[in-house]
């Protein structure tokens, strides 16, 4: 029987977890914890992984302006030096568990630098919301080149984050898929770029890595699509006393709860678009779960199960 293909959607916190600093030993070793899972999968399933970028380049914003007498590079760069580097630290710790599962020469591993169309006309460029990088101080940020916001921590750069309308590479990575390649591809959301004629220009703007993964499941006909993130699944009245796991949802009531505002814009509100976006254009289902239990909702139907 032919094989169904399983996405991935890694959150932040499958390389860096709160309280830490996120040295490059701690990231190892916290992807070890949905590696495994996904070395299991993969006997059983083709898979696509894409994975978050935050803290990386947040990093490296930090380090330019740390490093005043380097050139800045713009954040279209920046996210292509992080999807080559979280791409590496995916694939090695992968092909490492591949191998001790007796099966690398089955599972070829690729990491693929990704770019994402965007609008030029989205209205998210003329409210850019998205924080990023280093925290200032409101003297400090008023003699910045670039729009800032204050948040919980202080004020930081916003970049827009426009809905992703297309995956470039959606044809190489079908045809990998088909071949039994494992694909690391779409990091931080991927690159975000414009049209201009026959060509494409890098923009200054964040995708979502949730919604960009479930436009990839869609146009490369993913059968499972799962984001893995740092809760069991969607919650209603998240953090209060009545807090409440929901295990199942359909498209009518994961609408609903949108509009009740029960899902945090910036944290679950977009997995759950994701979600709910993926299973209404494909009639097939989608998960959000933790890291930790990626292979038991695969297997068992934990966590929160959108269903058409």
């Amino acid at each position: 029987m032919k094989k169904q293909t399983l996405l991935v959607a890694l959150g932040g916190n499958a390389l860096i977890r709160k309280g830490q600093v996120g040295t490059v030993e701690e990231q190892f070793e916290n992807l070890m914890v949905p590696v495994r899972q996904l070395a299991r999968l993969s006997r059983d399933y083709n898979m696509i992984i894409t994975h978050g970028n935050g803290p990386q380049v947040g990093n490296l914003l930090l380090q330019q302006e740390l490093s005043r007498d380097i050139p800045k590079l713009p954040l279209e760069i920046l996210v292509a030096q992080t999807q080559g580097q979280v791409g590496y630290m995916i694939e090695s710790s992968l092909d490492s568990e591949l191998m001790a599962l007796g099966i690398i020469h089955q599972k070829p591993i690729v990491s693929l630098i990704t770019y994402v169309v965007v609008n030029p006309d989205d209205p998210a460029f003329l409210n850019p919301s998205k924080p990023i990088g280093p925290i200032y101080s409101k003297e400090e940020a008023a003699l910045l080149p670039f729009p800032t916001r204050e948040t919980k921590k202080g004020y930081r750069r916003v970049v827009a984050s426009p809905k992703p309308l297309t995956i470039i590479e959606k044809r190489e990575i079908s045809k990998l898929i088909h071949m039994g390649f494992i694909v690391i591809c779409c990091g931080g959301g991927g690159i975000p770029v414009i049209r201009e004629g026959r060509s494409f220009c890098g923009v200054d703007a964040v995708i979502d890595k949730d919604l960009a993964s479930a436009l990839l499941a869609e146009e490369v006909g993913v059968d499972l699509f799962v984001m893995a993130t740092d809760v069991e699944g969607a919650m209603i009245h998240f953090g209060t006393p009545r807090q409440e796991l929901l295990h199942r949802l359909t498209p009518a009531e994961a609408e609903q709860y949108l509009n009740e505002g029960h899902f945090p814009p910036g944290s679950m509100q977009p997995k759950v678009e994701a979600a709910l976006q993926f299973v209404r254009k494909t009639s097939k289902r989608a998960f959000i779960t933790s890291t930790s239990s990626i292979e038991v909702s695969v297997k068992e139907n934990t966590g929160t199960l959108f269903v058409p």
